[in-house]
């Protein structure tokens, strides 16, 4: 069985830099990233990857960005790090991110949870 770690202590939302959210937005991929996260919970890197049709590293290195910018944050769980909208983000930013997500229009969505954890693999 999994163990699962506690989050990990990530920059306060409470302080987002505006210049770093708004450069964090202007990469697609990052932007695509934003709108899957923002409906659900959390997601793996491995949902994510099949989705975009982009290599997992690429995508993690999206991720970094991302999370650096105090956009989203981390849960550790076993060898796989899983990410969701950080919950503190200013009233602002949230509506920002969801108006963006509204304008991007259609796209797939990502696998439901069961798929995803046959896509991971089962835990270590």
């Amino acid at each position: 069985m999994a163990r699962l770690t506690a989050q990990r202590s990530e920059a306060p939302a409470a302080s987002l830099d505006e210049q770093a959210f708004f450069e964090a937005l202007a990469d697609p991929m990052r932007r695509r990233i934003l709108a899957l996260l923002l409906g659900a919970e959390e997601r793996c890197v491995c949902d994510l990857h099949g989705v975009l049709a982009a290599s997992q590293p690429k995508v993690s290195r999206h991720l970094a960005v991302l999370r650096e910018a105090g956009l989203v944050m981390t849960r550790r769980q076993g060898v796989w790090v899983h990410y969701r909208i950080h919950p503190q983000l200013p009233a602002w930013a949230l509506r920002v991110l969801i108006h963006m997500r509204d304008g991007i229009g259609d796209m797939p969505e990502a696998e439901p949870a069961p798929a995803r954890e046959s896509a991971c693999g089962p835990a270590p």
